[in-house]
């Protein structure tokens, strides 16, 4: 990679792992849905600007079905989930369980495409589940229901991003990723609009709110998206998708920097374990991560987080 595109990598990175920060600061004050109905509502008016402004339109008529399903599964349900979950646990942690997401797309993809998953692959997995373990026992939060409900919601968000990337992978090959980001916001927002109107924000938005609603929706969505396409046309997609292991280490340095939060040797051994999982998972170094990697980034344009 040239310096700049390992620049690129790095914002990205430190870009989406604030969507968490972002979250932890608005989603108590906003709700979950309401916050997240302005997130792919204003993403996908800055992205239709870019698309109109370079000539390049996705094929809504022919796709609208496809997008819809992708806008459900891939922004509005773990979006919504992810910021149910940083109400009641630290944003860092709230990342680190979202960072499973490749395990879970391993199983999904073994059941839906019937792809093996291997001894390599099936010992990652199960290593994901013991860091998931180590995280939420030995984590600096209390072991309540409510947090329990909590890093539920957020590994229920990750099953749901899961699900989304085998589906865009089968559907989606042959959409330029611009168009694909910017047809399941499309779909999202006309998902969690009309949903955010029946549960209205209970208190006066500050301007905070008000500044990590737009930083969530413009910086770490939409800005998310170009600098992702830039990076798979410049660098390659399998470069480009490498973010996936900085995304937590970045969402727990913003944590503890920005918003103060308490920094444990449990949350530190869990994510060394889930990163671990998922390098075993991905097959880092073989030739099927390569193949793997390079399919999945081609239409990754799954998550900004």
């Amino acid at each position: 990679m040239q310096r700049l595109d390992t620049l690129l990598l790095l914002i990205l990175g430190a870009v989406w792992g604030a969507s968490y920060l972002f979250m932890r600061i608005a989603a108590p004050v906003l709700g979950p849905i309401s916050l997240m109905a302005a997130r792919v509502a204003l993403a996908a008016l800055a992205l239709w600007i870019y698309c109109i402004a370079f000539s390049s339109r996705p094929d809504w008529r022919k796709r609208w079905r496809q997008f819809l399903f992708l806008g459900l599964f891939n922004n509005a349900v773990p979006f919504t989930l992810i910021a149910v979950a940083v109400i009641h646990l630290n944003a860092s942690i709230a990342a680190i369980l979202n960072a499973t997401t490749p395990l879970f797309t391993a199983m999904i993809s073994a059941m839906w495409l019937g792809e093996a998953l291997g001894v390599r692959r099936f010992g990652g997995i199960v290593l994901g589940i013991g860091g998931v373990v180590i995280l939420m026992g030995w984590s600096p939060l209390p072991l309540t229901a409510r947090t329990l409900l909590a890093g539920g919601a957020a590994l229920l968000a990750a099953v749901s991003y899961g699900l989304a990337a085998v589906y865009a992978r089968s559907r989606f090959r042959d959409v330029p990723p611009e168009h694909t980001a910017v047809g399941q916001l499309t779909g999202a927002t006309l998902i969690l609009t009309p949903v955010a109107f029946l549960q209205p924000p209970e208190e006066p938005i500050s301007i905070a709110v008000a500044a990590a609603v737009l930083a969530l929706a413009l910086v770490c969505t939409s800005f998310a998206y170009l600098i992702y396409f830039r990076l798979i046309a410049s660098a390659g997609a399998t470069q480009a998708a490498t973010v996936t292991f900085l995304v937590p280490f970045f969402s727990v340095l913003w944590g503890v920097l920005l918003l103060g939060e308490p920094l444990s040797a449990g949350m530190l051994l869990g994510l060394v374990v889930i990163l671990f999982s998922i390098w075993l998972v991905l097959g880092y170094g073989s030739q099927r991560f390569r193949k793997t990697l390079a399919a999945r980034a081609a239409v990754r344009n799954t998550r900004p987080r």
